[in-house]
C-alpha cells in the first residue's frame, strides 16, 4: 500500500495520459503530489523535506511545461529529482553521524560501518545516473526532442498540443505530428516502467549485497 502510495503521481500521470495528453496528466501529477504532501501533514504533522522538494519540483517544471506549452519541462523533472536524491544520499556521507542508508535500514538489519558508506555512494551514483539516463531517453533514444523540433519548424508555431494532432494537421504536417506523439508516448512509457525496473532491479542488487554481509545478532549466554 506504501509503494502505491508514493507512486501515485506517476501512475495517475499515466493514466491521464493515455486519454488526454500530456498536460492533463501534468496537472493530474502535481494534484496527486500536493495531496500526498496534504495527507502525510494530516497523519504525521510533519512532511519530509525531499517529499517537500519532490512537490517544488513538479509544481515548478510542470506548471511550466502548462503555462508554456512545451512538455520538455516536464520531462527533465525526474532526472532533477532523482539529482536531488543523489545529492541527499552523497552528503549523509559527511553530514550526520551515520549515512543516509543506515538512518533508513539500520534498525531492521545490521552490517558493518563500512558496508554502509559503501552501499549509501552506490545509491547516490544509482541515481546520478538513473538521472542522466531520463535525459538520454528523452533526447536520443525516444527521439522525441528532433521530432518536436522538426514538427515546430513545419509548422512555425512555438507550442503543439501532441494529444490533438488530426484536430489540428493534415497530410504531412498531420503525420509529423503524430510521429512527435508517438515519440512522446515511448518517454511517458519509459517514465513509468523503465524507471521503475531499472530501481527493482538495483533493489534486488542492494538485497543481495547486503545478504552476504548482515551480521548475526549475538545470543545471551546462559550462567549458573
Amino acid at each position: 500500500m506504501k509503494i502505491l502510495f508514493d507512486l501515485l503521481p506517476i501512475i495517475l500521470f499515466f493514466v491521464v495520459y493515455k486519454f488526454a495528453g500530456i498536460y492533463w496528466a501534468t496537472g493530474a501529477a502535481i494534484a496527486a503530489a500536493a495531496l500526498q504532501v496534504a495527507w502525510v501533514w494530516w497523519r504525521e504533522h510533519r512532511v519530509d523535506k525531499l517529499l517537500l522538494a519532490t512537490l517544488g519540483l513538479i509544481v515548478v517544471f510542470g506548471g511550466l511545461t502548462i503555462a508554456l506549452r512545451d512538455p520538455i519541462f516536464v520531462m527533465w523533472k525526474p532526472t532533477l529529482v532523482n539529482w536531488l536524491f543523489g545529492a541527499a544520499f552523497l552528503g549523509s556521507q559527511w553530514i550526520g553521524e551515520r549515512p543516509l542508508t543506515q538512518r533508513m535500514m539500520g534498525q531492521a538489519i545490521t552490517v558493518p560501518a563500512p558496508v554502509w558508506r559503501r552501499l549509501n555512494l552506490t545509491w547516490a551514483l544509482f541515481f546520478g545516473v538513473l538521472g542522466l539516463t531520463n535525459l538520454f531517453v528523452v533526447y536520443w533514444a525516444s527521439g522525441f526532442y528532433q521530432a518536436q523540433h522538426a514538427l515546430l519548424q513545419a509548422t512555425g508555431k512555438d507550442a503543439i498540443d501532441l494529444a490533438a494532432c488530426a484536430a489540428q494537421f493534415s497530410d504531412a504536417l498531420l503525420a509529423l505530428c503524430n510521429e512527435a506523439h508517438v515519440r512522446e508516448g515511448y518517454w511517458v512509457n519509459f517514465k513509468l516502467f523503465g524507471m521503475m525496473g531499472l530501481t527493482l532491479l538495483f533493489v534486488v542488487a542492494q538485497a543481495l549485497y547486503l545478504g552476504r554481509h548482515i551480521e548475526d545478532e549475538p545470543t545471551a549466554v546462559e550462567t549458573d
